[in-house]
């Protein structure tokens, strides 16, 4: 079966596509059947079974050996978090940071990752602020003149939510590997659309969450922290992160070795439903395959992109091949142009500036065809043209 045969046959298992235009990847992806299918199949497990707890904690690990196989990652390099946020969060507070020392961001990236380093300052810890355009990729020029000997951290969003650049990782770890500098990555908006290996792109820690490109609902985390970093140590601990957990259940106050490995991250029941949906959706990803989904979202744009030129209608963001994947912000007015689109059955995000447009695997270019005379309309209409007003984040 072909790729594009493939895609159609995806397409079947989002019921949503026939209710209305979704175009709305970015913020979160709508249920697959596949899905569905396994989080029911947990529930009948529960309702009829009592909660096989056992069964289930042996799926999870069944689970972390599947994400660290899609992450070129070791099972033992794998924790399981609530979200990205948690994920950062637990980055932020795991690195051995005193006064004095720094870590470095770009300016107007994700907030969530921005605050897990802010609340550092009240500790001495110096947060810093590189500068980039909306159309441009950050690389390790972006960085280098931020860095110095206190330099302890670099982090930033794999691609951004806001302007759907995909910044160059590679540059920047290797940047970092020669400096001695931690590289913590926000893959949220990449994970299931844009390869992810964390060997090859030198990541220490990763953190994403699965409801957007892996097709979860919201509640699961993935947390990579690499193999050796055993200076980052976790702020909270529970019995699951320790070495040697009491099988009496009485805890041992001269016995506080943590796991060696990413699970002494992980401090508490894990999400098992959730768990159970990610071994579905990581099957349905990979029988297209993420290169495959990335070539296909980016023709997309190729698509979209064509329709805005012949509309007169700016991108936010790059144009590039090679700089974007599946995220496409319009530079239109954003509150008539939501309304617009909500009128129209239309799903898309109002976004800094604009707004914003996400592709899944199961868009086609019928979709942005679609998505392209709704925006004719909206014009001869008298919408508005290419003059945005502000945009609240909404992701």
């Amino acid at each position: 079966m072909s790729v594009s045969d493939r895609i159609v046959a995806v397409r079947a298992q989002f019921p949503v596509m026939e209710r209305l235009l979704y175009l709305d990847s970015a913020h979160q992806t709508p249920l697959a059947t596949s899905v569905r299918a396994a989080l029911e199949a947990f529930y009948t497990q529960g309702y009829e079974l009592a909660g096989p707890k056992p069964v289930w904690l042996s799926r999870a690990e069944d689970v972390r050996r599947q994400v660290a196989r899609f992450f070129n990652a070791s099972p033992n390099e794998i924790a399981f978090t609530k979200n990205t946020s948690e994920g950062l969060n637990i980055a932020a507070n795991a690195v051995p940071l005193n006064a004095g020392d720094n870590v470095v961001l770009i300016e107007g990236d994700h907030p969530n990752n921005a605050y897990a380093w802010l609340n550092l300052k009240r500790r001495g810890v110096q947060v810093r602020f590189a500068k980039l355009r909306d159309d441009e990729i950050a690389t390790a020029q972006t960085f280098a003149p931020y860095i110095d000997e206190r330099t302890k951290v670099i982090t930033l969003s794999h691609v951004t939510f806001h302007a759907g650049q995909i910044h160059d990782l590679a540059g920047i770890g290797r940047l970092c590997e020669q400096r001695g500098i931690l590289l913590v990555v926000d893959a949220m908006q990449s994970v299931g659309v844009v390869p992810v290996d964390v060997k090859a792109l030198g990541i220490s820690v990763l953190a994403a969450g699965t409801h957007k490109g892996l097709l979860v609902p919201q509640g699961l985390g993935i947390l990579y922290v690499k193999e050796g970093l055993d200076a980052l140590q976790p702020a909270y601990v529970g019995m699951s992160s320790v070495a040697r957990p009491p099988a009496d259940y009485i805890a041992r106050p001269d016995d506080l070795e943590l796991r060696a490995d990413a699970g002494r991250f992980e401090y508490g029941n894990l999400n098992l439903p959730d768990l159970h949906a990610l071994s579905a959706s990581i099957d349905l990803i990979e029988g297209i395959g993420v290169p495959e989904i990335l070539k296909h979202v980016t023709a997309l744009g190729d698509r979209l992109i064509a329709h805005l030129d012949e509309l007169g209608i700016a991108l936010i963001g790059p144009r590039e091949r090679g700089q974007r994947a599946h995220i496409y912000v319009l530079k239109v007015p954003v509150q008539k142009w939501a309304d617009h689109f909500e009128r129209h059955r239309v799903r898309v995000s109002p976004e800094r500036g604009g707004i914003r447009v996400s592709f899944g695997m199961f868009n086609t270019p019928e979709d942005v065809d679609r998505l392209a005379e709704v925006v004719r309309h909206g014009l001869t209409d008298g919408v508005g043209d290419g003059t945005s007003d502000a945009a609240a984040d909404v992701d």
